[in-house]
């Protein structure tokens, strides 16, 4: 029978390179009830807000049950791995689908050319995050992948959220106690993806990607990344499990310039405009211009982010921290969480990129060939 694949032409031509062939595209489900979660969810969310502990376990059943199946259909087809492996929630009315959706990948015939490089390639099943280009940059870059792994935390900001913004309201800048909460819910994401990249006997997660949704009235952070090996990690490095959220092209290049990502980082500030704040901005409203107050509370919560990634950095001993992005979301009325995500990394002399070069095919993006003019004119998905 024909191959039914999700990998594009580009992804073919690069998983070639390194000795693989196109397998089926493979997919796994979940479906489960929301009114029973959102019955644990009500009643579990607390007044400074936080994780709600039962919620996360239920979702990463949900996740976990979805990637089995999808791994168990791979195995089936007679694929050694699958790549570009997602974890997605779908709503369907009062219940949400967790989905998986992955292509497989195949050996190439026993008489084929070696492999292009010295790259090793994965020893048994393997299951990767990255696509077909990116997996060309990770292998060249020197991690073997090993398997799919994921952290996520469901948490809430709490029925005393608005309380407690009603009191902070009368004062602008941190609400120290929602920076702390929040700081300790996003790194547990880091702590669990690591912790199960450790399990599956690894000692990097590469190409970590950090989605935040909503679900039953919460949100949940998940961080999806590949667990996999180096062999030419230096000490300390190799006895533990370094983190990066570079995509895998980003990393090749970081590792071909020297250095070596070792921890993913992130610092979190959570701030109050307060009640003359938002006078004086509704006020000033009314008039063109800048509004000198909120340019330097929000200044200053940024700079309080950025400090306390800096902190992390620094626990890492790292030299420097790049790809750093910024993010703002509003958690209530007035109060607005900003998040500093990046990558500390240390200059190494012993790891190096096989390849000299990337072939054009590993970073030229595809075009999307399906556009629904329809929905765009009914206002649907703007």
């Amino acid at each position: 029978m024909a191959t039914l694949t999700g990998l594009s032409g580009h992804e073919i031509y690069c998983l070639e390179r390194k000795g693989f062939l196109p397998g089926d595209l493979c997919i796994g489900n979940s479906v489960m009830s929301l009114g029973f979660v959102g019955g644990i969810a009500s009643g579990l969310k607390t007044l400074v807000g936080g994780e709600v502990e039962q919620v996360t376990g239920i979702i990463r059943e949900g996740r976990q049950r979805a990637f089995q199946r999808m791994e168990r259909e791979a195995h089936e087809r007679g694929d050694i791995g699958i790549t570009g492996v997602s974890s997605e929630l779908v709503q369907h009315g009062g219940t949400v689908e967790f989905l998986s959706i992955g292509s497989g990948v195949r050996k190439t015939p026993g008489d084929a050319p070696s492999p292009e490089g010295s790259a090793p390639r994965p020893e048994g099943f393997f299951s990767t995050s990255a696509d077909g280009q990116e997996l060309y940059c990770q292998l060249d870059a020197g991690f073997t992948p090993i398997r799919f792994v994921f952290g996520n935390v469901a948490y809430s900001i709490g029925l005393g959220g608005g309380i407690m913004g009603a009191l902070r309201g009368l004062k602008r800048g941190e609400v120290t106690e929602y920076s702390e909460v929040f700081n300790v819910t996003r790194h547990h994401a880091i702590e669990r993806i690591t912790a199960e990249a450790q399990t599956a006997g690894a000692n990097a997660v590469v190409g970590i990607r950090t989605l935040i949704m909503p679900f039953s009235g919460m949100q949940e952070m998940i961080m999806i990344g590949t667990a996999s090996r180096h062999r030419g990690l230096p000490p300390p490095w190799n006895d533990g499990v370094i983190t990066s959220d570079m995509s895998n092209e980003e990393t090749w290049n970081i590792i071909h310039a020297g250095y070596l990502p070792i921890r993913l980082v992130l610092g979190v500030s959570v701030y109050s405009l307060g009640l003359a704040g938002g006078v004086t901005s509704i006020l000033k409203s009314f008039v063109r211009g800048e509004i000198p107050e909120l340019t330097t509370l929000i200044y200053e919560a940024r700079e309080n982010a950025l400090k306390k990634l800096g902190a992390d950095a620094r626990a890492a001993e790292a030299d420097d921290v790049v790809g750093i992005k910024t993010y703002v979301y509003q958690l209530g009325p007035g109060i607005l969480e900003f998040m500093a995500v990046g990558t500390a990394v240390k200059r190494v002399d012993l790891v190096r990129t096989h390849s000299e070069s990337l072939p054009t095919q590993a970073i030229v993006r595809d075009r999307p060939t399906f556009h629904n003019l329809a929905e765009r004119a009914m206002g649907v998905g703007l």
